[in-house]
């Protein structure tokens, strides 16, 4: 089911909200270059880099709660929260596949999905369609997927703490693409309602 948006949107750019998401796009490539640092000859900063994640989670709550308690849901809002979030997927996804904490096939089940998606959006664009609301299911998924990889993060090394990181972060990851694909699918079944209500139209 979808995310039904009954307040009024503005097209406002400068607002609180727009300004949160656009901080989170600001804090994607700091992010990919903390996980990356021990990769190119530099010391870890896995601290560092949970530390601009937690901040991207506390932002990406805060945009969304405060666009609405102040009625500045925004055209440029809906576009820049879902964008931050599945770029912080996918720099998670580069940073640690690179570092061999991620492997590689779920690596691609997850890119899978957003070529997916993707050809989705490029198939409503054809037929004068905006991209498809973000839906319960696809916020469901986004939260399970920035509590595994964290988590995972966190789980490399030796020790306790790490072993019970690995345990959590791999029950979110499973969580997390499990309802990733589900959303993606829902999505594929919307677009193809609207494609045969355009053809049975003409």
């Amino acid at each position: 089911m979808e995310v039904q948006e009954t307040r009024v949107q503005t097209n406002r750019v400068l607002t609180i909200p727009n300004i949160l998401s656009a901080a989170r796009l600001v804090g994607v490539p700091l992010f990919l270059w903390l996980i990356l640092r021990p990769e190119f000859g530099g010391p870890k900063s896995d601290e560092w880099a949970l530390v601009v994640l937690a901040l991207s989670g506390v932002s990406d709550y805060l945009d969304g709660k405060l666009a609405r308690r102040w009625n500045q849901v925004s055209s440029l809002g809906r576009i820049l929260d879902p964008a931050a979030d599945r770029l912080y997927i996918l720099s998670t996804l580069v940073g640690l596949t690179w570092r061999d904490i991620l492997p590689i096939w779920l690596t691609a089940v997850l890119l899978a999905r957003e070529l997916v998606l993707l050809v989705m959006v490029g198939i409503l664009r054809r037929h004068g369609y905006p991209p498809p609301q973000v839906n319960f299911l696809g916020k469901a998924a986004t939260f399970n997927l920035m509590y595994a990889f964290p988590l995972l993060l966190l789980s490399d090394g030796s020790g306790p703490l790490h072993t019970i990181a690995a345990i959590f972060g791999w029950a979110f990851a499973g969580w997390g693409t499990t309802l990733y694909w589900w959303a993606g699918v829902l999505y594929v079944v919307q677009v193809r309602r609207l494609v045969k209500a355009d053809a049975a139209a003409d």
